[in-house]
């Protein structure tokens, strides 16, 4: 069963592609696990909404353009870790306790570990689609993905104090999930534009060694 890459010159369509059907089975597996076993219905519909809006674009855009099997596991993965938080709300997901416990940290770092991602796990399919979909300079298409993490980053920082101060007080610590750290937002800005300066560069690496667009 083939894997396609960003430079895989073909795309494998929906009804024959089963990397597509697994990702889509696996996520829907995680979704339902987090509606079922949420502990607090409103911020799960909060945290949710991102879940809708990213899911609605990729099948929106499907027709016009599919990202390689690759950009679709990564975005799975990303989807899942921010649905299984959602699930506990991020200061209180259990695996973020067992690395508390494990680390002897000062707190759960479940949500540094989604910020993070966010900038690792969605600078491959954000460089994919501006290499081969909107024919970006590849410069270029190395250089925005770093740019749009961080002002997304940065932006979801405002959407949330907006959310959590003036739209939805009553779930605003639960929201923003804290935990008393003054510089929470820089920080998690901090590690989704670190992530996607990572992915960036170890990309960068394997095409260099493997002589590879």
């Amino acid at each position: 069963m083939a894997f396609t890459l960003a430079i895989s010159p073909s795309r494998i369509p929906f009804r024959s592609n089963y990397w597509l059907w697994l990702f889509s089975v696996v996520f829907a597996v995680v979704w339902a696990d987090s509606f079922i076993g949420t502990n607090d219905m409103n911020n799960w519909i909060l945290e949710n909404i991102l879940s809708f809006l990213c899911i609605g674009i990729l099948v929106f855009t499907y027709q016009r353009y599919q990202f390689s099997d690759t950009s679709y596991l990564l975005f799975c993965i990303y989807l899942c870790l921010h649905v299984y938080g959602s699930k506990f709300t991020y200061a209180d997901n259990p695996f973020g306790y067992w690395l508390q416990e494990q680390l002897a940290t000062s707190r759960n770092h479940y949500d540094r570990i989604v910020h993070f991602s966010f900038g690792f796990l969605l600078a491959y399919p954000m460089r994919e689609m501006f290499l081969m979909w909107l024919k970006y300079p590849a410069g270029v298409a190395w250089i925005l993905p770093i740019e749009i993490t961080l002002s997304v980053s940065a932006l979801y920082e405002l959407v949330e104090w907006a959310v959590a101060d003036i739209f939805f007080k009553a779930q605003g610590v639960a929201y923003l999930g804290t935990q008393g750290d003054v510089w929470d937002a820089q920080k998690d800005i901090f590690l989704a534009f670190s992530g996607a300066i990572l992915a960036t560069t170890i990309v960068s690496i394997i095409k260099r060694v493997g002589n590879i667009r």
